[in-house]
């Protein structure tokens, strides 16, 4: 056998063994994050964070710091959630900013045409960074910054018209960031904004429920011409007492989707033809909503149930959904591009039977495993994003969470001044419940100064004039 030949016959065996070694070793992004994402699911926050900052685990620096910041919020740990998105909002900075400026921006990172999707660097899907800033919103809340929680809002929506401009249609989207932008404007008390955001989500479809209530009273309380359209359409709602204290629910709520190959080989008479694309899979939701309860001292309860702000699955599946026919078109021609590259590898050997053989077998083994669909993905986020609220009056009041189909947390008693804002946030997953209060005072607190006393209110410190407030949110874990 000449050497030549020899040379080609072990160069295609490496091949060929290189080929099944990589085809062994390729672990999906649910398979390297599996740890971290038990450990999440099962209340270990620390090591679950730790887990999704590890980019060994995620291979990208958007999912390392937005896995990492979901599970912090969820924990209550409102600054080390913000520096966690922070670190995934610088890493697609350049990415919004492209799409801020025209839609078509956007476009341009899906025009990479290379071995397959998941070497590329992962800059999330469209509606992951929309997401991005409204949990943003939710750390600024969390550190008593109401200015803060509204550019982010502001900004969440910005991306979505984006978005929405790119594949020129309406997502049923946008609750969650119009419902934090409008809740930041009436802390302000710049009604009329906070109108066209709640106007915004009646348009779209979305938490109308809860914007059509506000609407009412918005309107009501402005004196405006629509009021009786509204009335008409959700009905009269009474202005609550001019003292009434404000408690909000906002809630993410269950396990979001998570991505799965979708893939096909076709063999064809000179080699096989690969495709393959992901598809989105929804998980089972035990909790269906949650309801809220605030008893005062003559034990009188008031209630409310959260409503449907933003279906996180649906919106997840529509954005993949417009994005789908491209990624194929793009899978397809890779598989063409490849199939063709085996060809000419064959062709290039000097006849022998068994050198063209192990070429062709070397490409083919190349080809299947090289053709590999982008399971990456934002897997904490919830199935969907909810929200309450309540009017109370002032003094006392016995708060408490419960999740139908799930656990209840005891919030305890807090004690509400006048026109004084609380936040609950809140997270279930699977049957568990996670709630974090935000403003009031417990009872068992010590009365703090006067300047810490300040901070603690929190209709002071999230004023969105104020400079950011002082001191830390009070919390409640379950």
């Amino acid at each position: 056998m000449p050497h030549r030949v020899r040379l080609r016959r072990r160069a295609a065996v490496v091949a060929s063994g290189c080929v099944l070694a990589l085809l062994a070793s390729c672990a999906s992004y649910t398979q390297r994050t599996s740890r971290a994402f038990a450990d999440f699911q099962g209340g270990r926050f620390d090591a679950a964070a730790k887990g999704f900052a590890d980019r060994d685990n995620t291979d990208s620096k958007f999912l390392s710091g937005a896995e990492a910041g979901t599970v912090e919020l969820t924990a209550g740990n409102w600054e080390r959630a913000r520096e966690q998105f922070d670190r995934a909002a610088a890493a697609v900075r350049d990415v919004e900013e492209r799409a801020l400026v025209s839609a078509s921006g956007t476009a341009e990172s899906l025009g990479s045409w290379m071995l397959n999707d998941t070497v590329q660097a992962y800059e999330g899907e469209g509606y992951e960074r929309v997401y991005l800033h409204g949990a943003l919103a939710l750390c600024y809340l969390g550190l008593g910054d109401a200015a803060g929680a509204l550019v982010e809002a502001k900004r969440a929506n910005k991306l979505l018209e984006r978005e929405e401009a790119l594949y020129e249609k309406q997502y049923q989207a946008g609750g969650f960031g119009h419902l934090l932008s409008a809740l930041g404007y009436e802390l302000s008390g710049q009604m009329d904004d906070a109108r066209i955001d709640y106007e915004r989500m009646v348009e779209k479809g979305v938490g109308t429920e809860l914007a059509g209530k506000a609407l009412v009273r918005i309107t009501r309380a402005g004196a405006r011409d629509e009021l009786a359209q509204w009335i008409e359409r959700f009905g009269d709602v009474q202005p609550p007492p001019r003292d009434a204290a404000t408690i909000v629910l906002v809630a993410g709520v269950g396990l979001g989707p998570y991505k799965q190959e979708s893939s096909l080989v076709w063999p064809t008479s000179d080699g096989v033809l690969t495709y393959a694309a992901p598809t989105h899979v929804e998980r089972p939701q035990p909790v269906a909503y949650l309801q809220l309860d605030a008893t005062d001292a003559s034990g009188a309860t008031t209630s409310a149930r959260s409503v449907l702000v933003e279906h996180v699955a649906s919106v997840a599946r529509e954005n993949l959904d417009d994005r789908i026919k491209w990624m194929a078109a793009k899978s397809v021609l890779r598989g063409v591009l490849k199939r063709e590259l085996t060809q000419a590898i064959v062709k290039a050997n000097d006849g022998s039977d068994s050198s063209a053989g192990i070429a062709f077998l070397a490409g083919t083994l190349f080809q299947i495993a090289t053709e590999r669909a982008d399971l990456r993905c934002w897997s904490t986020l919830p199935d969907s994003w909810q929200a309450a609220r309540l009017f109370v009056p002032p003094g006392v009041q016995r708060l408490r969470l419960s999740a139908l189909g799930g656990e209840a947390s005891d919030l305890g008693e807090v004690e509400l001044r006048a026109g004084e804002w609380v936040f609950i946030v809140a997270r279930t997953i699977d049957s568990r419940l996670y709630a974090h209060r935000i403003g009031g005072r417990a009872i068992a607190e010590p009365v703090a100064p006067s300047s810490g006393e300040a901070a603690a209110r929190t209709l002071e410190l999230l004023n969105a004039h104020s400079a950011g407030g002082t001191g830390s949110p009070e919390t409640s874990n379950p």
